[in-house]
């Protein structure tokens, strides 16, 4: 069977049984290495650690940076996003990530055990009873409870609507070959969330082609991602789009991606983006380009880079939503004594 790359591990969490004391020199390692054995060192001292180690881990950062956009878009002109609501929604994102991983895993604790790459999770291995695990969800579930409460009541109730998909997304795996597509309307919801935390309500007109680009971006990375493990999910009957689109993955993903940027650009057609937030969208679209292009499906470690690339995606995405409403006041400034020699 087919295992994740090593340096994949950091954001998977796996534990080494063994691990052995953590020296010093291993800070003179490349971050992502260090970061790789921390998560196991934790994981072998405290089986929960697993669920909590998520603060470096990459699908922390793309469960957030959705709500970045939206936050960001959501900003008054002239003006840097919130940064009370990016930190609130960043420590929201990191306790649902774990709580989402907690979920994920008592759903698949009997097919984790069949992969090679899943084997050694807490639940998976037997260090963690059910019990345990449903314990430490409602610990997990009741301090992002804490975090939603602090959000107007439009968001809070938007917010506890999401729990249904954090819930559910586990289980599209056995029913349909498009579990990427509910982890994309569960991943994004945070496009919807951060506007109405910030205004008070959704705009429909900016809300949703944020929320649906979101959720093409979504089925563009874990697509790629799907393909680490499509020969184990085939051996034990889980579905998945990489198995459903095979030798046509490419096609299907450039799709995907001109409908995210078709999406981005009309939502920020509808809050009067600039130039800025358009020449981002520009890069953005090189980079999945880049990544559709060059991924090899049939290499995980090459598949688990292009994977890992959408982080860099999702920043460069929120530097132009910052910078294209920063431009806003600037434009205002030049058309003022326009306007004022019109008048005279």
């Amino acid at each position: 069977m087919q295992t994740a790359p090593a340096s994949a591990s950091y954001v998977l969490g796996l534990r080494c049984t063994s691990p052995g004391p953590l020296p010093l020199t291993s800070l003179n390692q490349e971050p992502r290495q260090w970061l790789s054995r921390c998560s196991r060192y934790l994981s072998s001292v405290c089986p929960f650690c697993f669920y909590v180690w998520f603060w470096f881990c990459l699908g922390t950062w793309l469960l957030y940076l959705p709500c970045t956009w939206s936050i960001g878009l959501a900003a008054e002109p002239g003006c840097f996003p919130d940064w009370y609501m990016l930190s609130l929604f960043g420590t929201g994102a990191v306790l649902m990530r774990g709580a989402g991983c907690t979920i994920n895993d008592m759903w698949d604790r009997d097919f984790d055990k069949k992969v090679t790459r899943t084997a050694n999770r807490p639940i998976a291995a037997g260090d963690i009873s059910t019990f345990q695990s449903f314990v430490f969800l409602g610990g997990q579930l009741t301090l992002a409870l804490g975090v939603l409460l602090c959000l107007n009541c439009y968001s809070i109730a938007m917010g506890a609507a999401s729990l249904l998909l954090v819930a559910t997304y586990p289980l599209m795996k056995r029913i349909t070959f498009w579990p990427q597509l509910a982890l994309g309307l569960t991943f994004n919801w945070g496009a919807l969330l951060g506007w109405s935390a910030v205004k008070g309500s959704c705009d429909p007109a900016v809300c949703l082609p944020l929320y649906f680009s979101g959720v093409m971006w979504t089925l563009i990375y874990d697509t790629i991602y799907a393909h680490q493990d499509k020969k184990d999910d085939a051996l034990i009957g889980l579905k998945s789009t990489a198995l459903l689109f095979r030798e046509n993955t490419k096609m299907w993903l450039s799709g995907f991606g001109v409908a995210m940027l078709g999406a981005l650009s009309l939502a920020g057609a509808n809050c009067g983006q600039t130039l800025p937030y358009y020449a981002a969208v520009a890069a953005v679209g090189a980079h999945l380009a880049r990544q559709i292009y060059t991924v090899d499906i049939h290499r995980p470690e090459d598949c688990w880079d292009k994977f890992a690339s959408n982080r860099t995606t999702g920043i460069l995405l929120f530097i132009g939503i910052v910078l294209g409403n920063l431009w806003k006041e600037k434009t205002e400034e030049t058309e003022k004594p326009e306007d004022v020699r019109a008048e005279n």
